[in-house]
């Protein structure tokens, strides 16, 4: 299993946010709906990532604080403690490390590997937070209640609504064989543009239109799913679109840079199906069991979504996080769109937001 530790789209090609749906489900593991998330600075997000670099296994994983916007650090050892410190990270001190962590979601892995469910840290809670969708039999959901019993507690099952599964809907976004999706963001490499969009829909063809049956106006250059779940579509037209997302109001939110997002911050989803949504990162290093296959390494978030969003993007602010994977819809106003980090996509297929 992998490990890690840690727009819109027409006649000129701005890029749009997601329409091929993957269930999900709904997100229990959520700070208090009273507490407010905020968006890191970019310093936060650049000492996010010092401090995993630094620390590697010696953190169990960091979080923003809701009330302060400060970045804290997990950690099990003093040597850790004054590493963070020194980084000028928040610190506390937790009882499981990310070794321990990993073990336990290993043993989920081996033996609780379910279709319907998903599992993540969650540094807040220093736990693994399991979710369980409607479709885990009585049995199943026994067999993984035992198996949780005996990791202690570190791991949290809940039973939530909604079904992992697949949806296509109708409705303008790109088009490919037979199938909506769309882009989550404008990348480039060496002069050339591309938009990059989930693997399980660049799986599905490699020529993509902008309109049902109309031009091609890009070609698929990479598709990776299930495990991970992106691909990249070059485009093929001539055309040179800007590095904006859909905010479904009249304007666009430019992108500039991309980070991996971090438990606890804010985060906006655009999508075709249910527009501009607005959440909570609730889980990191995510396994989901879909159907036909698994897929690591995603992000749990607690923004709402539906069949159609998928392909789409995750931001914050200018700051490109994930593309859009998962959901089952939302109860109430929270969901659990699932996000693939985008950081891991544009390292694959060496290409820059912009």
């Amino acid at each position: 299993m992998r490990r890690n530790s840690r727009a819109r789209l027409g006649v000129s090609l701005l890029l749009v946010a997601g329409a091929l749906g993957l269930g999900a489900t709904p997100s229990t593991a959520a700070a208090p709906a009273s507490a407010p998330s905020a968006i890191p600075s970019p310093s936060a997000y650049a000492l996010d990532a010092a401090v995993e670099r630094q620390l590697g296994a010696a953190t169990a994983g960091s979080y923003l604080d809701a009330k302060t916007g400060k970045l804290v650090v997990t950690v099990t050892t003093d040597r850790a403690e004054e590493q963070a410190r020194a980084a000028g990270a928040t610190v506390r001190r937790v009882a499981r490390s990310a070794a321990q962590l990993d073990a336990a979601m290993d043993t989920l892995e081996a033996e609780a590997k379910i279709t319907g469910t998903s599992w993540g840290v969650d540094p807040r809670t220093n736990r693994i937070a399991v979710e369980a969708d409607s479709s885990v039999s009585a049995r199943d959901m026994a067999r993984l209640e035992a198996v949780a019993e005996r990791l202690g507690g570190a791991v949290d099952v809940q039973r939530v609504p909604g079904v992992f599964h697949r949806e296509v809907l109708g409705g303008g976004a790109i088009y490919g064989g037979g199938s909506r999706c769309s882009a989550a963001f404008n990348v480039t490499k060496g002069g050339a543009r591309y938009f990059v969009t989930a693997g399980h829909c660049t799986n599905i063809s490699a020529n993509w239109s902008a309109s049902s049956g109309g031009p091609v106006v890009g070609v698929r250059e990479g598709t990776s799913f299930p495990t991970n779940d992106y691909g990249i579509v070059r485009y093929t037209d001539g055309s040179s679109p800007a590095g904006n997302v859909d905010l479904y109001n009249g304007s666009t939110q430019d992108i500039s840079s991309a980070a991996n997002a971090v438990v606890g911050q804010a985060i906006k989803k655009s999508g075709s199906t249910t527009k501009v949504t607005s959440g909570t990162v609730t889980a990191v290093n995510v396994t989901v069991n879909y159907g036909d296959g698994p897929v690591y390494n995603m992000v749990r978030t607690t923004a709402c979504s539906a069949g159609g969003d998928s392909g789409g993007a995750h931001f914050a602010g200018s700051v490109a996080l994930g593309i859009h994977s998962g959901s089952s819809g939302c109860s109430g106003t929270s969901g659990s769109a699932i996000h693939q980090p985008v950081t891991e996509a544009l390292s694959a297929y060496g290409v820059t937001v912009y």
